[in-house]
């Protein structure tokens, strides 16, 4: 991801498939919201990227904070708190993850418990340091991913950057041996600190990190599970000229090689060279630096208000401000813009209704809906 200003490109600002949307803001007054998790249809909690998570109902932030950060987080350019995600049986066992990028600049995956004192708060005492991933002290390093989500496995899902440099590219994403540029798998009720699933695809490979899952990624920012399918919809941020939207099942995505860097999206990288892609798992949809510059992935959508995009892959780009939705029928794949919204889109979240909410950077949370509201047949 890359936190600077971004630049508003022309778009058109309709529904193509038909049905215009609007954007109705939830919360605002936000400092630099970069993920929120909504709780219920009038709640959600919301991280900042300076370390603060609040508890925010009916609009209002709830006081005192739900967790803050602030302490051990190294804020802000690329780093920050970037994720967080409750475990499943949250309302059993009070536990939450966190990923953040410490002082000494390295992206750092925590667990908290729920306090048994204070309503609506984190212990800030309880934490529990899962792993820390090195980041390269060469240079000014600004891809540290990444986001927490578990799957309907139990385990939890960890997406970490290639730990990208200001000038050169590595191959760190391709080297098994580190966690850089891939998505990690690991057990959260098992082990000390966490367990390796038996299933994971480099456990018996020489060499490798078994807590990898996938590899060959550059800045898979965002990445989420659909609650129907199952399937894994990722975002990697391209280098210069494109960026790229994953879509796979679960199962397909197991030592998943994204390409990069033999591969920039789809195409061979360096630009103009030839490569084999032999092996690789290529994007669904990518799009190039004219219409964008870092890809946002959100969810496919499964609510009711939008009939038109059900079941569409919904995603944005941070520079542009436009969502698009993505789509699958026997001819192939197409993306289309569905808003140009104006906003520094920096994650995307779901309720249990399958309704979409937008992360705006510069300050607020809101909802995706039908530009004019649904009328609903008088009761007698």
């Amino acid at each position: 991801m890359r936190f600077l200003i971004p630049i508003t490109l022309l778009f058109p600002s309709l529904l193509a498939v038909g049905e215009p949307v609007a954007l109705r803001p939830v919360v605002s007054g936000l400092d630099r919201p970069v993920h929120v998790v909504v709780a219920a249809h009038d709640q959600m909690y919301v991280a900042e990227q300076a370390g603060r998570i609040l508890f925010v109902k009916d609009g209002e932030v709830q006081f005192p904070l739900f967790l803050d950060l602030s302490g051990v987080v190294d804020c802000c350019d690329n780093g920050g708190l970037l994720s967080f995600a409750f475990h499943p049986r949250y309302v059993e066992n009070g536990r939450l993850f966190v990923m953040y990028v410490n002082r000494d600049g390295d992206t750092t995956v925590a667990e908290y418990k729920r306090s048994g004192i204070v309503p609506n708060t984190a212990d800030l005492q309880s934490a529990r340091t899962l792993l820390v991933v090195d980041q390269p002290v060469t240079d000014r390093p600004n891809h540290h991913g990444g986001t927490l989500q578990f799957g309907s496995d139990g385990y939890l899902y960890i997406s970490i950057g290639d730990g990208g440099v200001s000038q050169g590219v590595t191959n760190r994403a391709q080297d098994l041996h580190l966690f850089l540029g891939k998505l990690l798998r690991i057990d959260v009720d098992r082990g000390a600190p966490y367990a390796i699933p038996p299933d994971n695809p480099f456990v018996n490979v020489a060499g490798a990190a078994p807590e990898i899952w996938a590899f060959g990624l550059r800045n898979p920012w965002r990445f989420s599970f659909d609650t129907l399918s199952g399937q894994l919809v990722l975002g990697d941020v391209g280098q210069d000229l494109w960026e790229e939207l994953n879509v796979l099942n679960v199962h397909a995505s197991r030592g998943a090689n994204f390409g990069w860097p033999r591969t920039e999206a789809t195409h061979c990288f360096p630009p103009g060279t030839s490569c084999d892609t032999t092996g690789l798992t290529l994007p669904v949809v990518e799009y190039s630096r004219g219409d964008g510059c870092s890809i946002t992935a959100g969810y496919r959508y499964r609510g009711a208000l939008i009939p038109a995009i059900a079941g569409d892959y919904i995603y944005g780009d941070w520079c542009s401000g436009v969502i698009f939705a993505a789509s699958h029928d026997e001819t192939g794949w197409r993306s289309i813009p569905i808003l140009h919204t104006g906003r520094a889109i920096v994650s995307f979240a779901a309720d249990g209704d399958g309704e979409l909410y937008v992360v705006d950077y510069l300050g607020s949370v809101l909802r995706l809906e039908p530009l004019t509201p649904r009328r609903h047949a008088a009761h007698h």
